[in-house]
This record gives C-alpha cells, sequence and structure tokens, in this order.
C-alpha cells in the first residue's frame, strides 16, 4: 500500500509535509500524485507529524493540500563507464547535449550504512607539474588539498590546470570526477571545453548544479559527486581524482536552507548544522588499499576573510592548504599563490626526502626575510641595503619569478611544450639559484619560464 501525505506549507524551496501512517526515512523521495515529475526529498522532521522536505523541482508545482506519495527511493545517478566523457545534473539527465544514459545501472547519492574495514593511508607524493605547488604544496596520493581565494583569484584556473596536469598524467591509471556546486554556467562550458581540446575528457566525469540552480540542487550536488567517486572506488577499484568547485558554495547552500527552516544559526550566521554537512562529505572520501581517492577543492573566501566559518569549517579535513593571494595577483605573478600562508602536512622529511625538504626550508626563510627586506627598500632604496642583503632580496624576486608558469588550459594559443614540470627539476633549479648561479641575471628574465633550461 502507498504511503501518502499532503502539504502544508511551502517556503522558498523547504516544503511542510505531514504524513498520514508511519514517518517517512531520511532521503526517501517524495512525489505528487498527480505530476510524478514534482520531487521531494525529506530533509529532517518538523513536528511528530511532519518533515521538512527539499523542493528539488520548481516550486510551482506545489500547493497546500496537495497529496504525495513516499516512493521509498532516494535519489540515484548513474554511474560506471558511461558517465566517463558526459556532463550531468544531480538526477543522473545529460546536460552536454547528448544521447540518454543507460539507466541499467544506478547508485544512491548517499553513503551505504557500513563501516570501512580497509581504509588506507599512503606516504606517496602525487605531483601536479605545476612548480609553486609541488614544491610548497605537496600533496599525499590519497589527500585532500584546498584552494583558497577571494573571488577572481584564479582559483578555478589553477584547478582546471590541475585536472589537465594529473589526468594526462594518470591516464590509464586514474578516473577523474568533477563536482560543480555554485558556480557559473559559463565556467562549466569552459572546463568542459578546455578538458575536451587537451584531450582527456574522455577519463572526466562531470556533475553540475551551477549558481542559478535552487538551494536544494546545489547542496545535493556535492553528494552526487562524491557518490560517483565512491562507486569507482568500491565498485569498479579505480582510483579516483575528486575535484570540487567550490566547497564554500555547498557551505552557503545549507545556510540558505537552513534559513527558509528557521534554524537557529550558529557563529557567522550559518546553519548550525555546518560542521556535520562539512563532515558528511569529506569522510566519504577515503582510500581503501585497493583504491584512493585524492581530493582537490577549490573554497571562496568571502571578503578575502579567511576566518569566515564556513571557510573555516573545511579546514580540518584537509592535508594540504594553498592560498592565493590578490596582491601577488595583482602584480602579475601566476598561479597567485601566497607560499608563506600556504603549507602541507607532507612537508616531512621522512615523506618528501631531505633534499626536498632542506630546499623548501631554505627557500621559506628566504621569502620570509624578503618581506622585511621589501618594506626597507621601497623607503630607502635596494641600494642603501647592505651587499649581503642585496644579494638575498634578489635571489627571493627570482625564486618568485621562477613559481609563476603559464598554464594549458588557460592560454588562447597552444603552447610550444606541455606546462607540466617534474618537482625533481624544480628541486634542482631552487638549489641552483640559492647557491648564486644567476645572481648575474635580471629577475625579470625568470617570469614564466619552465625550468632555468629555458634560459640557455
Amino acid at each position: 500500500m502507498k504511503k501518502k501525505g499532503s502539504i502544508i506549507s511551502i517556503k522558498g524551496q523547504i516544503v511542510e509535509v505531514a504524513f498520514y501512517d508511519n514517518p517517512p526515512k531520511r532521503y526517501d523521495l517524495y512525489a505528487m500524485e498527480e505530476n510524478p515529475e514534482a520531487i521531494l526529498e525529506v530533509y529532517t522532521s518538523a513536528s511528530p507529524r511532519s518533515v521538512y522536505c527539499l523542493s528539488l523541482t520548481q516550486t510551482h508545482y506545489f500547493y497546500k493540500g496537495a497529496v504525495v506519495i513516499n516512493t521509498e527511493n532516494t535519489l540515484t545517478i548513474p554511474v560506471g563507464k558511461q558517465v566517463l566523457g558526459r556532463a550531468m545534473n544531480v538526477f543522473g539527465e545529460p546536460i552536454d547535449g547528448k544521447e540518454n544514459f543507460n539507466f541499467d545501472e544506478t547508485y544512491s547519492i548517499f553513503a551505504n550504512d557500513k563501516n570501512p574495514s580497509n581504509i588506507a593511508v599512503s606516504n606517496e607524493i602525487l605531483e601536479t607539474g605545476i612548480k609553486i605547488v609541488d614544491f610548497f604544496t605537496p600533496l599525499i596520493k590519497g589527500g585532500k588539498i584546498g584552494l583558497f581565494g577571494g573571488a577572481g583569484v584564479g582559483k578555478t584556473v589553477l584547478l582546471t590546470e590541475i585536472i589537465h596536469n594529473i589526468s594526462i598524467k594518470h591516464k590509464e591509471s586514474h578516473v577523474s570526477v568533477f563536482s560543480g556546486i555554485g558556480e557559473r554556467s559559463r565556467e562549466g562550458q569552459e572546463l568542459y571545453e578546455a578538458l575536451g581540446e587537451t584531450g582527456v575528457l574522455s577519463s572526466v566525469a562531470l556533475i553540475y548544479g551551477e549558481m542559478s540552480k535552487n538551494p536544494a540542487v546545489r547542496y545535493r550536488t556535492g553528494f552526487a559527486g562524491v557518490a560517483l567517486a565512491e562507486y569507482f572506488r568500491d565498485v569498479m577499484k579505480k582510483n579516483v581524482l575528486f575535484f570540487v568547485d567550490n566547497m564554500y558554495r555547498f557551505a552557503q547552500a545549507g545556510y540558505e536552507l537552513g534559513t527558509l527552516m528557521s534554524q537557529i544559526p550558529s557563529e557567522g550566521g550559518y546553519q548550525p548544522t555546518l560542521a556535520s554537512d562539512m563532515a558528511h562529505i569529506h569522510e566519504r572520501l577515503y582510500s581503501t588499499s585497493e583504491s584512493e581517492v585524492t581530493t582537490f577543492e577549490t573554497i571562496y573566501v568571502p571578503a578575502d576573510d579567511i576566518t569566515d566559518p564556513g571557510v573555516q569549517a573545511v579546514l580540518p579535513y584537509l592535508d594540504a592548504r594553498v592560498v592565493l593571494s590578490r596582491w601577488i595577483y595583482q602584480e602579475g605573478r601566476f598561479p597567485a599563490i601566497d607560499t608563506l600562508l600556504s603549507n602541507s602536512s607532507a612537508l616531512n622529511p621522512e615523506i618528501i626526502g631531505e633534499r626536498h625538504y632542506n630546499a623548501y626550508l631554505e627557500t621559506q626563510s628566504l621569502l620570509k626575510e624578503s618581506v622585511n627586506l621589501e618594506k626597507i627598500a621601497s623607503l630607502i632604496g635596494v641600494s642603501e641595503l647592505s651587499k649581503e642583503n642585496q644579494i638575498m632580496y634578489k635571489r627571493s624576486q627570482i625564486v618568485k619569478n621562477y613559481m609563476t608558469q603559464k598554464f594549458v588550459t588557460a592560454s588562447g594559443e597552444k603552447l610550444e611544450k606541455s606546462s607540466y614540470v617534474a618537482l625533481s627539476e624544480t628541486i634542482n633549479d631552487v638549489e641552483a639559484i640559492h647557491k648564486g648561479d644567476y645572481d648575474s641575471m635580471s629577475p625579470e628574465q625568470f617570469l614564466y619560464i619552465q625550468t632555468l633550461a629555458d634560459l640557455k
């Protein structure tokens, strides 16, 4: 016998449903009796005899007193090899203009009730081919890295280049999943085209819930992306590269839904469930003894305030943090990463090796000292510095300029050679700069070269 209920209130994307018999389970889908395409998802309890539901379709379909039927199913998406090279929405519908998926195989977007017993942790570094990222914030395979920055400082561009570089390098051994949460449709289109032009689209599955969609759809897009990654890891036993743009928009969608349900806000006005929302996403992204999931996510920093609670909620789950700076961006150095604010848990000689670790410490010391030297030089001029400080100041400028890099996915024309730079080459070059081998050259000559071999 069908379990029915009726709508008693509609508030934005939140619909309150009174159930007639047994209470529904969380995540159950209600469909309107007269229009089965109008879908509601049970979100939380509203009263002893009613539940709050997320409207996954336009709310103009619903009205007070309308009868809804509990399908006793959860939201599912198509999975398997058929989704690679394709773009879809949270309902599993293709949005790339190609044929529909074969729905013989689908997967719930919510975690199965199982306690993983084979979680594995690796100490192997995954190279991105981007000099400044690999040198200052190395990422362990199966780890999580966050790209933090305000509006327009290059988070998405950096993420796109990482997708390109790693997908090409690991095309045979890895599949990639991209989850676009709350970002612009234009950026999603540009990413799709860039992946197609560079030949890596066939190993990437994309799922979008752009900013024009209602908060319920944006909120669930994050879970749908994680479900795809889980399927590739657990069922197909594939190594997965999971990309999210943007994790802050996931928190923002939850905030909008919490406001509509009149939940008492937590710090900063965010929903009281912010911490558990982040946990539900991140704690499903683990590696096993058979397959690994490596996560890259962008995090928008509102008003360039990294202390914002929505930003801080992501930090406990990350193994590496990359902070993009508006000041560096305005100086014309890309990627605009602030190496003094960025860090990684892999910066340990037992993981990255003594040579890389020592080169990192020497470089960070040089860059920290250069902050003070730049202030002095701006007041009295570089020529007034001592000889030793002049050398240190110049080397810091050389290192900063050397860490700039041209990106294949951001270039309007095809580059003469790959933008990928191996970490071993970067370490060699940085050591040569510290030795003084290039003290006679102008710092401007190091802008946007791949390696020091380009200077010869």
